[in-house]
């Protein structure tokens, strides 16, 4: 990124619920190796919001709560199906999580998702994602 303060992350998957896994799975990459990380549990986190931009930038943010509060970051991650929900959209997430300390830092860690060059779309050849993170 031409800031040095951001990381941008890009997912694509023939489903809008595993592009969203594959771009916490890249965020998660571009700051730890948690190859030797220690499991601490799992984490379940519900979601509703009005896009699946919306659903992809909550999850992200999630990550970065449970960093800041928890001291933890996800080793895995399993995307439910994204359902209505009210007005909106729904989705579930399950975060398979380890110790932050355990990770061996790789890069500067995310502190908040941008909106800024925000991206989720969907397509013939399946759907794709942007997000930028400052770090």
């Amino acid at each position: 990124m031409p800031h040095t303060a951001d990381m941008q992350v890009e997912a694509w998957s023939p489903t809008a619920e595993r592009c969203i896994g594959e771009a916490v799975r890249a965020m998660v990459e571009g700051f730890a190796d948690t190859s030797g990380a220690t499991v601490v549990g799992d984490r379940a986190y519900a979601v509703t919001a009005e896009s699946e931009e919306d659903l992809l930038v909550s999850v992200l943010e999630e990550i970065v709560y449970r960093m800041d509060a928890d001291g933890e970051i996800p080793l895995d991650v399993e995307v439910g199906s994204i359902r209505p929900a009210g007005a909106g959209l729904g989705l579930s997430v399950r975060f398979r999580m380890a110790d932050a300390g355990t990770a061996v830092p790789v890069g500067a860690v995310p502190k908040a998702v941008s909106l800024h060059d925000l991206h989720m779309r969907g397509g013939p050849g399946g759907w794709t994602c942007r997000v930028t993170l400052d770090v």
